[in-house]
């Protein structure tokens, strides 16, 4: 079960990475809200890490800037 469980949490960051990159977002608290509309449960969870919310953030303004 360990490993299923790793593989989804991969699944819905790459996701979430992939939402903030997308310029659609301002921060980590919004590509979390996406991510629950989208139907990840535990995206709250998954997202949690200080440095995965950073990372989240900091890709969502540089593709504000980019766009």
């Amino acid at each position: 079960m360990m490993h299923t469980d790793d593989g989804r949490l991969q699944a819905l960051r790459a996701r979430a990475y992939a939402l903030a990159e997308s310029g659609r977002f301002a921060g980590a608290h919004a590509v979390e809200q996406a991510l629950i509309a989208e139907g990840w449960p535990n995206a709250g969870a998954a997202l949690q890490s200080s440095y995965t919310r950073k990372a989240i953030s900091e890709r969502c303004m540089a593709a504000t800037k980019a766009h």
